[in-house]
Parts: C-alpha cells; structure tokens; sequence
C-alpha cells in the first residue's frame, strides 16, 4: 500500500539499501534461518510484554528507531510516532534530520524521547546540537557510528533524491502520478530537515562523516552527563571498547543494511557480542525486524529491547495515524502469540533461554 501512495522518489528512499541491496536480504535470510524452540502444556495464559530501558517500564519490548525525515511517509508522521511512544511509554529516537524540530517531539512524546547525533564535518555544529538537546530535556542521546560516508543507494540516485529537494522533469512527473501525497505536501509544506531551520545550525547531508574517532566519542562522553548510547556495532571487539569507554548502552545495526552491502547481518553477530561485554552491559537492536516472531528472536539472541523502523513508515504511507496504531497492535500480538507457542510468559532472559536454534 505504501508503495502505491508515495511517489517512487520517496518509497525508494524509505525503502532502499546500498549497493545491489543483496545486505537487505541477507538480514531477512538470517531472520528466517533463525528457528524458534515450540512447547507445550506450560501455562501461558497470563503473558507480559512489557519491558525496562534505563529502569523505566516499557509497555511493548520494542521501541522506535530514530529515522530521517520521517514526514516524508506523511505529513506529521513524526508526531504521529511522538504520541504513540507517549501512549506506550517507549523510546522515541529523534533523528539529527528530523522533519519536526527535537524540541515539540519530546514535548509530544511526554519524555520519552532520545536524541539520535551524527558527527559531521569538523564537529562544530554537532556540539552545538548536543547543547540544544541538553536545553530541551533530553536524558539520553544515541551517537551513531557507522556512516563515517553516506552509503551510496542506487534507487535514491535513480530519483535523484537530495535535501533539500530539487525538482526537475522527471520528479515532477513523479508527484503528478502520487497526487494523494503532493496535495497533502502541497497543503503541510515539504518536508525539510528541521533541527536546521534556524541560525547557526548548517546540515550537508553528504559532508563527511570520516573524522569521528575515539577521542570524539570522549569528548561527547565527557560534555554529556546523561545516558549515551552508541548505534551501528556490528564487531564484538568494538563492543568491548565501547563498553570500556563507559558508554551506557550498545546499538547493534546495520542501519537496515543502508550503508554498507556487505556487512553481516546483524542478528548474526549479536550473540557474539553479546558474550563479549557479558550479561549485564545493556545491548539494544535494530534492523530487520518485521514482525514478532523476528522480535522474539533478538531478545534470545541476546537484546535486551528492540528498535523497529521503516516498517512503522509504510504503516503511516499506507493508513495514516490508524495504520499506525494497528500496526504496532498487530506486531504486539505477534509477539504474545509467539512467547505462548514457546511456553513463556515473559520476554525476561530466563524465560527465553534455550528457545532459539541457529
């Protein structure tokens, strides 16, 4: 359905991976050789989903990865995400290029909500970024580390996406044919990227991302006081460093195989890093993930919460608000269904151990 309503342009830029996008589906074939343990005549019938981030409960086992220029999928999806990690007290990530400034989306989100950081060019303004999301409430901040260079995406090229957009003949041919979307565009305004839109705060989507190194992280370390986790780790050794550093939780990603077409699947490598950093560093996960049975999965093979993204896009793409809801109502019951099929009532690490075969 989403692929319907957006125009090619902007259902290839939610939807794309680099290279030939073979990453892509060596994540999905990793999910799918995953098998899960069935038992029976375990009662089951009183099951929780919730789960604990920081100390805080949660009431669904998976949150909202941070994802750039979300309004992209439909006017005000961004807030649509805002109110429904306020309802099910998840986290929210707020991407660096976020279509809707950090501060009315934590405000949204009633709290719940984590500023996503990219170091770029000489770092200047990604400080002035760590100050700003100090100023609005922030509590915990995501760096992500693994786009030291934007992944080249054939499909993005093809359409010749760029922020902020250029139209030439063959975009506007391209909105004429989704007129559902360019109305509703036309109505609410382009997206743009929004923690931009004042003095002092300049974004090149494709400047370099290259001098970010360990003593950036150090720096970030020591001028944030709140909780820090790093996104993008896919080698247990970095993990152990990472964890050494006195970072306060792990990310693993691929970035949904967008950067590098060639990387392992990141469920593949979670149970290495996992036994790594040992049982008690926090260790979250993203990429992938389609359903409950794929959220079960990363809880036994090692995560303790789970991210979605792009699913929760075509969700908005397709059915709005509603669709939103009903899908992350649909992935909720999945997940119960599958925790009673494997005779658990928890997605506690004692309940799930021994239930997944590799």
């Amino acid at each position: 359905m989403a692929r319907r309503r957006l125009p090619w342009m902007m259902f290839d830029y939610i939807d794309g991976a680099a290279g030939r996008e073979t990453g892509a589906a060596r994540n999905r074939a990793a999910f799918d050789a995953l098998t899960l343990r069935p038992r029976i005549l375990r009662d089951v019938s009183n099951r929780d989903l919730s789960s604990a981030v920081f100390g805080q409960r949660t009431r669904a086992p998976f949150g909202i990865s941070p994802m750039g220029m979300c309004n992209l999928s439909g006017p005000g999806a961004d807030l649509m995400l805002a109110r429904l990690a306020a309802r099910e007290k998840v986290p929210l990530g707020v991407s660096t290029v976020a279509s809707t400034a950090m501060e009315p989306l934590i405000e949204a989100a009633a709290g719940h909500a984590w500023f996503q950081l990219y170091f770029s060019g000489d770092g200047a303004g990604t400080f002035k970024l760590v100050e700003r999301a100090k100023a609005a409430g922030y509590e915990t901040i995501i760096v992500t580390v693994d786009v030291p260079e934007v992944g080249r995406r054939p499909r993005e090229l093809r359409h010749g996406f760029t922020m902020p957009f250029r139209i030439g003949p063959k975009q506007f041919i391209d909105f004429a044919l989704h007129p559902r979307w360019s109305l509703s565009a036309l109505i609410k305004g382009r997206p743009e990227m929004a923690n931009f839109q004042m003095p002092g705060y300049a974004f090149d989507r494709t400047e370099s991302r290259a001098r970010a190194d360990w003593d950036t992280l150090a720096k970030i370390r020591d001028m944030w006081q709140g909780r820090l986790v790093v996104k993008g780790v896919l080698d247990a050794e970095d993990a152990v460093r990472l964890r050494d550093a006195g970072v306060d939780a792990i990310q693993v990603s691929s970035h949904g195989a967008r950067q590098l077409e060639s990387a392992p699947a990141p469920i593949d490598v979670l149970p290495a890093i996992r036994a790594a950093v040992g049982p008690d560093m926090p260790l979250f996960f993203d990429t992938g993930l389609r359903g409950g049975e794929d959220v079960v999965k990363s809880y036994a093979s090692g995560a303790d919460f789970a991210f979605l993204g792009r699913i929760l896009q075509f969700a908005i793409a397709a059915g709005g608000e509603e669709g939103l809801q009903r899908l992350w109502q649909v992935l909720c019951e999945e997940t119960s269904i599958t925790l009673a099929q494997i005779g658990a009532v928890s997605m506690q690490r004692d309940q799930l151990d021994g239930c997944i075969t590799r």
